[in-house]
């Protein structure tokens, strides 16, 4: 029996090793790997030069704390910064961590300019993360549900939709920001269109609000820029990152810019492990293979043909309500319950995921060859055809 708490109906399934988009597991059987670890693993598996990296930074200092200077941290706030036209840069763990701290961030912005109960706008399907404040801004009661009292100062409104936005602003007036993700990742691979986005910016900067991002799932080149928000060509005030930033290795970063930058200062956040040297040196070599190998391209290009292809083998089957996403972050939303498909693609060596019931979730590494994306789609499709057609 298992001393591990049963937090996780996991899958019966464990890996010794990887090599790319590919993993291998205790008995030796591969297995495409089309969800990277939930948009972790950014460069795949065992990339040599991110192990290179972090097998020399473990020789010299894994940690020193947050009481001294960490150059590789410094480092890392400059590239971040410059990549999202950002202003500082906080580090943490995990997504969860860095939206807490943006959540602190809207409730300090609303103390210093005289609202005593501070009031943040999020979005129906969200997810921002499990602690008791991100998950009372999570839109799933099925996840919220035997965790209330939750943290009061959320207002939830429909996803794409401006004028509820506005509605509630005319009768709420301890509202002082509004939060979301620019891709939905477990809300079903829903995207924030970019008209709702550019409005959304002005209604913040008429209103006085900050506009928060969470990029945890869909930032760091997965949708085809190094954040989701410049599609739109938009700024927020504060935007959040995790998953694959360090690829594998667990960072989390808070990023502010405009009406959000200063607002902490010593004393009013921290962290004992955030941005230590080892997390950073992996963010670092991240950043810098995304760069040199020209990956957020490559995102476009594969995602395209997943895409495309998908909706090829898939097309005419009434079944399939939509083929959706940007980049290296796709959605199949079909028209029942599919979460049986998960089991059945790690019989045919696939690794996928289904979110909101219906959405089959794919999420490779943005190292993705066009050849493994041809696999994907091939195994993918008959796996799904042979799904509807049992049912």
């Amino acid at each position: 029996m298992s001393h591990l708490m049963n937090t996780y109906a996991r899958l019966p399934v464990a890996f010794s090793h990887g090599e790319g988009s590919w993993l291998t597991d205790t008995e030796g059987k591969v297995y495409l790997d089309a969800l990277s670890g939930i948009a972790v693993s950014t460069l795949g598996h065992n990339h040599p030069q991110l192990v290179a990296a972090i097998t020399a930074q473990a020789g010299r200092l894994l940690h020193s704390s947050n009481l001294y200077r960490i150059p590789q941290q410094e480092q890392l706030a400059d590239k971040l910064a410059a990549l999202a036209g950002m202003d500082e840069v906080f580090f943490c763990n995990s997504g969860c961590e860095a939206n807490e701290a943006a959540i602190k961030l809207a409730r300090i912005y609303g103390h210093q300019h005289g609202v005593d109960k501070p009031a943040t706008i999020v979005m129906e399907k969200a997810f921002h993360g499990r602690t008791l404040a991100t998950l009372s801004a999570t839109g799933s009661r099925k996840a919220q549900a035997g965790f209330e009292p939750l943290v009061s100062g959320f207002l939830r409104v429909p996803y794409n939709d401006l004028g509820a936005i506005r509605a509630i602003a005319r009768y709420n007036k301890n509202i002082v920001a509004v939060m979301l993700e620019i891709v939905q990742g477990e809300g079903g691979i829903n995207t924030a269109e970019v008209d709702f986005q550019r409005g959304l910016r002005a209604l913040c900067d008429d209103r006085g609000w900050l506009l928060i991002c969470d990029e945890v799932q869909c930032g760091m080149g997965r949708t085809g820029s190094w954040f989701a928000f410049q599609h739109a060509g938009i700024r927020p005030d504060v935007a959040t990152l995790a998953k694959g930033l360090g690829s594998g290795v667990p960072i989390g970063a808070c990023l502010t810019a405009g009406q959000a930058k200063g607002l902490f200062k010593p004393g009013n956040h921290g962290s004992t492990f955030g941005g230590n040297q080892l997390a950073t040196t992996a963010a670092l070599t991240t950043i810098g293979i995304i760069e040199q190998d020209g990956l957020i391209d490559r995102a476009v290009v594969v995602g395209r043909l997943i895409r495309e292809g998908l909706a090829q083998g898939l097309a005419g089957n009434r079944s399939i309500v939509d083929i959706r996403g940007q980049g290296l972050m796709i959605g199949i939303e079909l028209d029942r319950p599919c979460g049986e498909l998960v089991t059945r693609g790690l019989e045919v060596g696939l690794l996928i995921n289904v979110t909101a019931d219906k959405v089959v979730r794919l999420l490779p590494p943005l190292t993705f060859s066009t050849d493994e994306a041809s696999e994907l789609v091939s195994r993918l499709t008959k796996l799904i055809l042979d799904f509807l057609a049992a049912a």
